[in-house]
């Protein structure tokens, strides 16, 4: 089962590779190309962390099964 993560990780290179081809074939230098296509993969990755940000230990995760005891208290 493939989530969103999963696509996360293939379009990252996926960007960055087309962006810096499709700029490359219409004329601009391959640094310019290339720093813009890093710049596209950057918001993706920002998007992945920020805006659909992963959630430890499967608090709050839609798809994650509910616990069946309550967190341990640590208090004395």
């Amino acid at each position: 089962m493939t989530g969103y993560y999963d696509y996360v990780l293939a379009l990252i290179p996926a960007v960055l590779i087309g962006v810096t081809a499709a700029l490359s074939l219409l004329g601009i230098p391959l640094r310019g190309a290339l720093a813009l296509g890093a710049g596209a993969a950057t918001v993706v990755v920002g998007h992945a962390l920020f805006v659909r940000n992963p959630v430890a230990d499967g608090y709050g995760a839609p798809d994650a099964p509910g616990r069946s005891e309550p967190p341990a208290s640590n208090a004395d």
